[in-house]
């Protein structure tokens, strides 16, 4: 059987994956915070029909031997954390993350996860919460008496009661860092959780020890590009079509052999 068809094989499988991550990008364009994906490969085994270097011959030796690619597969979906752009929403619980960190979530299990997305709410209780309902942390809780809200780059959150004029600290939102933030692992609805590969998070005060500053009334959009995404699309399209015809050549030049002999 002619290694091409296999070969061939692998990569169209590898392009179908690449469709996938860019489809994925793609149907992600308006999540805020959404962290957009890119798809490595590497090339598979090879099979060595001659050895560089060996001796042919007393003082000759091949300069360049023989070795034949089986295709390639992938190695790693890579997400990339450039930041998104900002869109003005002046709701007062959306807030942006100028710079490294992320936002603290309290999951119902008792762990944290970590998100980029700010467009928080406040649930019945007056604590602040995301679109799912879950605690930032540390815990804030807004007071119904709360007649004005303003949260400071620094993450500190004021509030001014009913009948007075001097604002009311709540408390400081915090955020988290990691050394690799992109062995974090994307759980879905905005979130991810820490890894042995994203390392252990640092918590700090945003705009102190490398955090980002927090900037309220804005949203952070994803960082997807549509036109990179089309030309990404249709390169991966037409790889997937040079695969396919390498089988169908290599499936017209078995048939040839066949029909050596009649």
């Amino acid at each position: 059987m002619m290694r091409a068809l296999w070969s061939a094989a692998t990569g169209m499988l590898a392009k179908q994956l690449n469709m996938d991550v860019i489809a994925n990008n793609l149907a992600n364009l308006n999540t805020y915070g959404f962290k957009r994906s890119r798809v490595d490969f590497q090339d598979l085994m090879y099979q060595n029909l001659r050895t560089s270097g060996s001796t042919v011959a007393e003082g000759a030796k091949v300069p360049a031997g023989i070795e034949v690619g089986l295709g390639t597969r992938p190695a790693a979906i890579q997400r990339i954390f450039s930041q998104g752009d900002f869109i003005q929403t002046e709701g007062p619980l959306d807030l942006v993350i100028e710079g490294d960190g992320f936002f603290q979530v309290l999951m119902p299990d008792g762990t944290v996860a970590y998100t980029r997305d700010g467009s928080f709410k406040m649930d019945s209780e007056g604590r602040i919460v995301t679109s799912d309902g879950f605690p930032i942390e540390p815990e804030i809780t807004i007071p119904p008496e709360a007649v004005d809200l303003s949260i400071g780059t620094d993450g500190t959150v004021s509030v001014i009661l009913a009948g007075e004029s001097e604002p009311q600290e709540l408390g400081k939102i915090e955020l988290a860092k990691f050394v690799n933030p992109a062995g974090l692992s994307a759980v879905g609805r905005n979130l991810f959780t820490a890894t042995a590969a994203s390392g252990q998070p640092v918590v700090g005060t945003p705009g102190l020890e490398g955090f980002g500053t927090i900037s309220q009334g804005f949203l952070e959009m994803s960082n997807v590009k549509v036109v990179e995404e089309m030309v990404n699309m249709i390169i991966a399209q037409r790889a997937y079509e040079v695969n396919s015809k390498a089988i169908q050549t290599s499936d017209d030049m078995l048939s040839i052999a066949n029909n050596l002999k009649r």
